[in-house]
């Protein structure tokens, strides 16, 4: 036993030097992987800002500014006159609507699956959303052109427009005539497509909720309306939001159910059921058969998206650390 003792002693220092470095060396190979990990998304990211800066550098020479403002788009007259004005006005139309009635549904179908949805019917609702979330776009795409369009310009749309007929400003929102391809369409489609976004992450933060706090508000004699409105929604204000971020950033980058239904016109209309493009349906539609400067005209859209897209991430941001100071005061 103690020749055993005296080989451990004596290999014992050899064996910690060794498996210390060894140790040392697996801390600074985890580092320096994480780290160009992280790096690897900054080169990605400015070489993609680069490379439509470099594509989109000769329309911006071209037009400057007034790209913004132009509503007319003809690449083929000579010479070329390009516009923005109606792609950022059906990309941000289009959004606005999808978001106005995605969320209102999302919230109300997450709160359900958490307040008031018996045991036995959660998990069927919930395969259903998550399923919307895994469909394909170009399925969406096909779907609203086949059968969605049809069913809005035969029913739904004659009717809004007979209803509004002759009321200031709502007239002309919903005037005729009624239309397979139109801003409406296309928005109904987003707000399909957004809609897991906004109820997954809901249901995720609502359940987040401490029960002693609704319990409390239970035990004082709240309804269940109550208890949503005055603990469940301030609690989680903060996940409500940045889901809904995050599907406003899906519905104004979504590029192929938007193209099937939207009618791709570049004009701009006051009514929501007239067709309309967005930037991003403009690009699918185009960028295959454009050259010189209609695809730097393209490109200057994709730059024009990628601006929208961060401001409105930032924004958002700006307003979830805003949202945690208040609390935090």
């Amino acid at each position: 036993m103690a020749v055993e003792s005296n080989v451990i002693d004596a290999a014992g220092p050899y064996d910690r030097a060794k498996a210390l470095s060894a140790f040392k060396l697996g801390d600074v190979t985890f580092y320096w992987i994480t780290r160009l990990s992280a790096i690897s998304v900054l080169l990605i990211l400015g070489g993609i800002i680069i490379s439509l800066v470099v594509g989109a550098f000769p329309a911006i020479k071209e037009y400057g500014l007034s790209f913004l403002w132009t509503q007319r788009w003809a690449p083929s007259a000579d010479p070329p006159v390009l516009g923005a004005l109606g792609p950022m006005y059906g990309t941000l139309v289009t959004s606005f609507i999808a978001m106005l009635i995605a969320i209102p549904v999302g919230l109300g179908i997450a709160i359900f699956l958490t307040e008031l949805c018996p045991q036995w019917l959660r998990r069927p609702i919930g395969m259903a959303v998550e399923l919307l979330a895994g469909i394909p776009s170009i399925i969406y795409g096909m779907w609203g052109f086949f059968v969605l369009g049809p069913f809005l310009a035969n029913t739904f749309q004659p009717f809004m427009i007979r209803v509004f007929d002759g009321v200031p400003v709502l007239g002309a929102i919903f005037a005729g005539p009624p239309s397979y391809l139109s801003l409406f369409n296309a928005a109904l489609i987003l707000a399909i497509m957004v809609l897991p976004f906004i109820t997954s992450i809901s249901v995720d933060v609502f359940k987040t909720v401490p029960p002693v706090l609704k319990e409390a508000a239970y035990g004082v004699g709240c309804t269940t309306w109550e208890v949503v409105r005055s603990v469940v929604i301030p609690y989680t204000r903060v996940g409500i939001i940045g889901g809904i971020m995050l599907a406003l950033g899906r519905a104004l980058g979504e590029t192929m159910a938007v193209t099937f239904i939207i009618g791709n016109s570049f004009r701009i209309s006051s009514s929501i059921f007239a067709p309309g493009t967005t930037i991003s349906a403009a690009i699918a539609s185009e960028f295959a058969e454009s050259d010189g400067l209609h695809q730097s005209g393209l490109i200057l859209l994709g730059l024009l998206l990628f601006v929208l897209t961060f401001f409105v991430l930032a924004a958002a941001r700006l307003m979830l650390l805003r949202l945690e100071q208040k609390a935090g005061r």
